[in-house]
Order: structure tokens, then sequence, then C-alpha cells
């Protein structure tokens, strides 16, 4: 008789955000982890956070670390910059067991790939005020001129863009008027070569962005190196071995209705079998 193939560990893995935006990371741990179980919690109930003080995101963050901790999760991914600047070493420091990995605007990767040497960057008016940000600015500022930009309301426009007729109309103008307010996108002297996509939602929208900068600029944003470093925090005995791919669970403090049709729109390729539920 062959030996039971070993299981790893098959309980979920949990991935949160103030709302959709966090499906651009789930995306990118899809991918390499196909045959791992999520559960996503959307927080539109109580979004945007962006706009939000510090203390309203610690408590929220909180909130949603505790329900997930009680629905089995055998680690968080917390994808939202805003949460993760406010709240991670808190929820770190009450959860030490629960392995938590945030997600922070790129710096380090988009000066590494900076030629111009002046990138900028595009994230909530939370992230940017954040002592987390300034200290990734810090460790930037004698290599590259770093031009930052608050987008308030295009994280909520993104959200809304599925749900609306007009939506993706609200969204375009909106990212250009930001964008235009960051000075000259381009390859050469005092341009921005490379922008930092600092809010897990703008990664949506990567094409829209792509077109308004130019085909010449680079984007940088964390999806891919967050889906590294959940497999490292893991290990081999934290995954789960199986032949199936793994299932999606969706919860929302809002509309579940507007998260399955945001998951249905911006996961559609994954082909994974989601159901949605409520969450307080």
């Amino acid at each position: 008789m062959l030996p039971a193939t070993p299981m790893g560990d098959p309980r979920p893995i949990g991935v949160f955000d103030s709302g959709t935006g966090g499906l651009s990371v789930l995306r990118a741990l899809h991918a390499a982890l196909p045959h791992e179980d999520f559960v996503y919690a959307d927080d539109s109930g109580f979004a945007p956070y962006g706009e939000r003080d510090a203390g309203f995101v610690q408590q929220r963050t909180h909130a949603i670390t505790a329900a997930l901790q009680a629905r089995g999760v055998k680690a968080l991914v917390i994808a939202c910059n805003t949460a993760t600047a406010a709240a991670a070493e808190a929820v770190r420091a009450a959860w030490p067991q629960l392995p938590i990995i945030g997600v922070e605007p790129a710096l380090k990767p988009a000066v590494a790939a900076s030629r111009t040497r002046r990138i900028g960057v595009i994230a909530t008016r939370g992230t940017l005020a954040s002592a987390r940000f300034a200290a990734l600015q810090a460790a930037v500022a004698a290599d590259v001129d770093c031009v930052v930009q608050p987008c308030d309301g295009l994280a909520a426009a993104i959200d809304a863009s599925v749900h609306q007729d007009d939506g993706p109309d609200a969204v375009q103008p909106l990212a250009a008027r930001y964008l235009a307010q960051m000075g000259r996108f381009g390859t050469g002297p005092g341009e921005i070569d490379t922008l930092v996509l600092g809010c897990t939602h703008y990664v949506l929208i990567a094409p829209l962005l792509q077109a308004l900068v130019g085909p010449w600029v680079r984007l940088v944003a964390t999806g891919e190196a967050v889906a590294r470093q959940t497999v490292r925090r893991l290990g081999p005995d934290g995954l789960a071995r199986r032949a199936r791919l793994g299932e999606l669970s969706l919860l929302s403090s809002g509309q579940t209705t507007q998260l399955d049709r945001a998951a249905r729109h911006w996961l559609a390729r994954l082909h994974v079998p989601a159901a949605c539920g409520t969450m307080a």
C-alpha cells in the first residue's frame, strides 16, 4: 500500500481590504498558490479608509482580523496599504502566532527601476501621511526625487465602476487629473519614468493608468512580492498539498451582492468557485 499523501495545512488564508482593491493582491496570491483556499474580507460597510483617521483604521483592522481568526485562517494578508500603515504592527502584537503579511508602496523597487531618478507615488491620503510611508520615503531620499500624490476618491470610484453604468467614465478623468498634477511623465531628464501604485485598488485600473502616463513609464505594484512573502512565511509545511484548485469565500460588511459582482468582474480569469457571506 502506498503511503498517504501529506496534506500540509489545509486551512484557508485570509485576505483583507477596505473594499475590492485587495482582489488585485488575491489574484497574485492565487497565481502563486492555486491549491490554497482563501477567505476574502471586504470592509466596504466602513470604507473608504484612505481619508479616515488612524484610530478608526486600527479599530476596523482589529475587528476584521478577529473575524478571520474565528474562521480559522492560517495566515492573514492585509491587502490594504492604509490598514498596513496604520495597524499592521498592532495586530501582529495582538495575534503573535498568526503570520500577518502587509503591503506597502514599493519605493525601493521603483528606485531600482528608475533611470531618470524621478519616481511618482499615487496613494491614499492616509497612506502618504503615515509614519510608515515617511520612513520608506526617507530611506530613498538620497537616491531619487519622489513625487507623491494623494488621490482622494479614486479608490471609491474604482469600487463604484463595477456597479454603475457610468462608473468607468468617472474613473478616467479623476485619475487623469491627479496624474496631471504630478508633472511630466516620460524618459527624459527630470521626467517621472516610474510610477508606484500605492493602493491596491489602483492595480485594478493599471491599463488605464498606463495609457495616461505613456508606454515607456513603468508601473510598480506589490502583489507578486506579497505572494512570495506569503509563501516564505508559511513554509512548505504550512501550504496545502492537494490536487484540486482552492476555493474562495467572500465576506463583506457592506452589500454582499456588490462584492460578488466585483469578484466576478476582477477575478473572471481565475475560475475559482466563490461563496459570498455577511460580516459585521
